[in-house]
């Protein structure tokens, strides 16, 4: 249940776009990876998903780039974990058992139980602009050197 490299990628990028869009530009994917020392094909086909479920706006041509939408800030880390990752890891038996339920619990099935509930309403009640807002410190440099 730990997060994926594409999770940590979607959530930097955002914050990097978040953090030059206020000087308003868009940003380039070239621009992006270079920052985040992050594979260039990998970070743009992941911004191309956050952008077909409405997270990130992309514009074409010389001027173009990538853009927060205008519900990016209001969105939560869970959005981003659904668009990233696989959601229904949060119910898989941790040790891989056949059948792991209420019923028929593996031997960590209770302890892991109320993790997954901690971590699913973090990524629930955790916002985009939490992040921008935190009263963390975050400038390029940060984002850029963060490891999620």
């Amino acid at each position: 249940m730990l997060l994926s490299k594409s999770f940590g990628y979607a959530v930097r990028g955002i914050l990097y776009i978040s953090m030059l869009q206020k000087e308003g530009r868009k940003v380039q994917v070239e621009e992006i990876a270079e920052k985040l020392a992050v594979p260039k094909h990998f970070l743009g086909k992941i911004l191309q998903e956050l952008v077909k479920v409405g997270l990130l706006r992309s514009t074409k041509g010389p001027y173009g780039g990538f853009e927060l939408a205008s519900e990016t800030l209001s969105s939560t880390l869970f959005d981003i974990f659904k668009t990233t990752d696989d959601a229904e890891q949060l119910t898989h038996c941790v040790i891989r058992t056949n059948s792991c339920d209420t019923q028929n619990p593996c031997p960590l099935h209770e302890n892991i139980s109320v993790i997954r509930e901690e971590f699913k309403r973090l990524l629930l009640n955790t916002t985009i602009e939490d992040l921008t807002s935190s009263g963390a410190e975050l400038t390029l440099d940060r984002i850029a050197t963060t490891k999620l």
